[in-house]
């Protein structure tokens, strides 16, 4: 009978955990609410600048805490997917509750978005409701874990970044800027979700964590991956680009819209699913994966009148420019780096996707 020898690996120093943690901290808020430039605050850069003291916290802290998890529990992507869309419920539903304010900053347009799929039963938009979730699970944070994990040192990719001491302030951090988000909308909207609803959203929120932690966790000993070759990095970057267009552009916001929506997602998820079982998945196609939804909403933004007072142009499409060159700049820095992974096969597939061999373990520290 054979046995597996565990071994504890020491956790790497801290100046080298650092940067990938402020990077997540930093890139999550300007994926999130910057790249898309939908505020009067654009083309502000020190009104920009000093949000971040909460829009790190309240975007950042929860992209790190999804990671950590995952990480730290040996599991890969379904498990950050399945955690970034409990958070978004629990951003747009119980923070500052967007998900069910019928007059939601006062925007004139509210109602055409909201109103023809709205089920009254709920008080919830069901257009309105995917736009939000799906905003949240991949803008704010899935896509911004790929990426900044494709920037980390080859040896912390996969491993978490923060001991237990550092993952609770990162907590406390995001619990204080939750609160200042719901008491400043509590201030300014005036609208408080029902019991019934705050109940309803707490529960999904639960319920998706507990499927994300039940998940398998990936095994260093996985069964080898298909013989086939996973397609072009840049083919399915391309497809997935297609797809996410074809979804925030050209789809009404109609029920009939939504299934079309929701077809061409889940399809494109059973074929990336598919393709990154094959030979040759590497660095170079999550980073694409996860950077085609940025580079479109980068490039939307040019399209994109910001709420509130007007803004000059030149601030305007200036700040626009500056946030997508610096999300294509980061993009293209990840693909670069992307080369340096193994093509997939055995275990150098599931340690691309998961964590740690579960024959090692993390060493302890803040």
């Amino acid at each position: 009978m054979s046995t597996t020898r565990v071994t504890a690996r020491p956790r790497p120093r801290l100046h080298r955990r650092l940067p990938p943690v402020i990077g997540l901290l930093m890139l999550s808020p300007v994926c999130a609410e910057y790249l898309i430039g939908y505020d009067s605050n654009v083309g502000r850069p020190l009104v920009l600048l000093g949000g971040l003291l909460v829009l790190a916290p309240l975007y950042g802290a929860v992209a790190l805490l999804i990671r950590e998890t995952a990480r730290r529990t040996g599991r890969g992507w379904p498990t950050i997917l399945l955690l970034a869309l409990a958070f978004g419920i629990v951003q747009a539903g119980l923070v500052d509750q967007s998900l069910f304010n019928p007059d939601y900053r006062n925007i004139d347009y509210w109602d055409d978005m909201r109103d023809p799929t709205l089920i009254e039963g709920i008080g919830v938009s069901a257009d309105m409701g995917l736009t939000f979730l799906l905003g949240h699970t991949v803008w704010s944070f899935t896509a911004p874990i790929a990426l900044v994990e494709a920037l980390a040192p080859r040896e912390l990719a996969r491993r978490p970044w923060l001991g237990w001491f550092g993952t609770s302030v990162v907590a406390l951090l995001y619990l204080a800027a939750a609160y200042l988000v719901f008491d400043d909308h509590l201030a300014t909207e005036g609208f408080v979700a029902s019991p019934g609803q705050i109940g309803g959203a707490a529960t999904a929120t639960a319920l998706l964590v507990l499927v994300a932690l039940a998940l398998p966790r990936r095994r260093a000993d996985g069964t080898a991956a298909s013989p086939c070759g996973a397609p072009a990095p840049w083919l399915v970057g391309g497809l997935t680009l297609l797809v996410a267009l074809g979804t925030s552009w050209f789809l009404p916001p109609t029920w009939p819209g939504i299934a079309a929506e929701l077809g061409a997602l889940a399809g494109l998820g059973a074929l990336i699913w598919a393709w990154s079982r094959r030979e040759g998945w590497s660095g170079r196609h999550v980073v694409l994966v996860a950077g085609a939804p940025l580079v479109l909403n980068g490039l939307t933004s040019f399209a994109v009148q910001p709420l509130g007072e007007p803004v000059a142009p030149l601030l305007k499409y200036g700040s626009n420019a500056f946030f997508a060159l610096l999300v294509i700049g980061l993009i293209a820095w990840g693909y670069a780096r992307g080369a340096r992974d193994p093509h997939r096969s055995g275990a150098g597939r599931v340690l691309m996707d998961g964590a740690a061999p579960q024959a090692s373990v993390e060493g302890g520290g803040g």
